[in-house]
């Protein structure tokens, strides 16, 4: 009941045949099945692809690989020493940098063809020995690249970061080759480097010492000429000289100003004082003291008389009236008379005459001082300006002259280092070691059995491949599994296939 249902639930007509093979869904289940159906065609190609892989194999041959190894550290030619100036003077690279430059130099083509040639070409290529005895200049050419690219493949140069070591290995068939080969590059190399870093006998530095030598020469004459043409013996103590005279004759200039404002202003007081001075007086003078004589004589016989006489006594009144009659006198001025006096030069005239005769002379002399200060101020500015307009061209002279000077002093200390330091390369590499040299390897590597696992591997993955694409294009559904996954059926039964 539950079959009739399910029978009658989908359409009764079969999908087309373009329509299975679009709408076919598999299982990996359905693979296995399916490949197991084609493993003759399989199987065909995979022996086929393998035994032409198998055949290609038997053909390689062994090759031997010799190695060797080098020990680089920073050495003098790596500093940087600049022709000219200073700048950057001592600079050096870090020792990556230093062991990149001397692999690029162990690789360089310019070397691998100084081996091939030093070990002979028939030696290193047996192959082609023959070829190139009868080749022309032009077909020898074209090996020696051919064989400076075949030694740039066989040869492998290694480096590690932050590490001094440089590892070499150079294979080929034949190991006392390999040898030859790796020895003769490091002997090679070694003095490769040296020319390249180094150099020849490069005279640049002596050439140009000669020059600035030539210039400074010429330089020199053009200064001293310029020198005694101008009655110059030292431009420059003598403009400084002319300077310092220059200050002292300001400074003393006007000290003597002052001085003379000073002495002019004292002589207008000491005339003008000499003006109200009169030019005599009187220097002594005598007073009449008659008056006071007599008034002491009577007060002296007023004492005798109180010797013999009472004070009320006639005699003592007399003289009493006298002594205060004469006192009285003598106080109201009426007895002063006049002595003897005398006249002659007031001396207070005389100084300020002399007075005013030490400051003329003295004006007279400062003035004639400020003069001289004056002219000799004159002077030495005049002196002053022609050294100025002479200057920019002593300034020049002087600059060339100190500028080649020290070019000449620098080159030659230059140019002996360089000849040290040629010296000292020429006698060996100190930063090079040869840490080990190349010897004839005993074993043999042959890539036999690396191409006949990759030919195995190819083989599998390309009868695989033929499997699927015939798995693939058959028509049809090729499992009931698939035919009820692609038409969503049931399938009841299945029968095998008959021609």
């Amino acid at each position: 009941m539950s079959t009739t249902s399910a029978w009658s639930s989908v359409p009764h007509d079969p999908p087309s045949r373009s329509d299975w093979s679009a709408r076919a869904r598999y299982a990996p289940t359905d693979f296995v099945t399916l490949l197991w159906r084609e493993r003759w065609l399989m199987l065909g190609v995979f022996l086929a692809i393998f035994l032409v892989g198998l055949a290609f194999a038997t053909t390689m041959k062994k090759t031997y690989s010799a190695s060797a190894s080098l020990f680089v550290r920073l050495g003098q030619e790596y500093v940087y020493e600049p022709r000219a100036g200073d700048a950057a003077r001592g600079a050096v690279p870090d020792v990556d940098q230093v062991i990149q430059s001397e692999s690029e130099i162990l690789g360089s083509g310019e070397l691998r063809e100084r081996v091939i040639r030093k070990v002979g070409f028939g030696r290193v290529f047996p192959g082609s020995a023959a070829k190139y005895a009868v080749a022309s200049p032009e077909a020898k050419r074209k090996l020696m690249a051919e064989g400076r690219e075949s030694l740039a493949r066989n040869l492998k140069i290694e480096t590690a970061p932050d590490n001094s070591i440089i590892r070499l290995s150079y294979s080929n068939e034949d190991p006392e080759v390999a040898e030859k080969v790796l020895n003769t590059l490091l002997e090679e190399y070694l003095i490769y480097r040296r020319n390249l870093l180094i150099g020849g006998d490069d005279n640049g530095l002596e050439r140009q010492r000669e020059l600035f030598t030539e210039k400074l020469a010429q330089t020199d004459a053009a200064y001293q000429a310029f020198l005694s043409g101008n009655d110059i013996g030292d431009f420059t103590a003598q403009k400084t000289a002319l300077t310092q005279l220059q200050a002292q004759a300001e400074s003393q200039k006007y000290a003597t100003e002052a001085q003379l404002q000073d002495r002019k202003g004292r002589l207008a007081a000491v005339v003008a004082e000499l003006a109200r001075t009169p030019t005599d007086m009187v220097l002594y003078r005598d007073s009449d003291m008659s008056a006071s004589s007599k008034l002491a004589q009577l007060k002296l016989d007023r004492e005798g008389l109180l010797s013999r006489y009472r004070p009320d006594a006639q005699p003592v009144r007399d003289i009493d009236a006298q002594i205060a009659q004469l006192q009285q006198g003598v106080s109201s001025g009426r007895t002063n008379g006049e002595g003897a006096r005398r006249s002659g030069p007031n001396p207070i005239w005389q100084t300020l005459q002399s007075t005013r005769n030490d400051l003329t002379a003295e004006v007279a002399a400062l003035q004639q001082s400020l003069n001289a200060y004056t002219q000799q101020i004159q002077d030495v500015n005049q002196r002053l300006l022609r050294l100025s307009e002479l200057e920019p061209t002593f300034n020049q002279l002087s600059r060339d002259r100190d500028v080649l000077s020290s070019n000449v002093k620098d080159f030659t200390v230059k140019e002996q280092q360089d000849q040290a330091q040629r010296q000292m390369s020429a006698e060996g590499s100190d930063n090079i070691r040869i840490v080990q040299r190349a010897v004839a390897p005993s074993t043999g590597k042959s890539l036999q059995k690396p191409v006949m696992v990759l030919a195995f591997l190819f083989a599998a993955f390309t009868a695989a491949c033929a499997g699927l694409v015939r798995m693939l294009l058959r028509p049809g559904l090729q499992t009931p599994a698939s035919a009820s996954r692609t038409l969503g059926l049931p399938v009841l039964a299945t029968a095998n296939y008959k021609r």
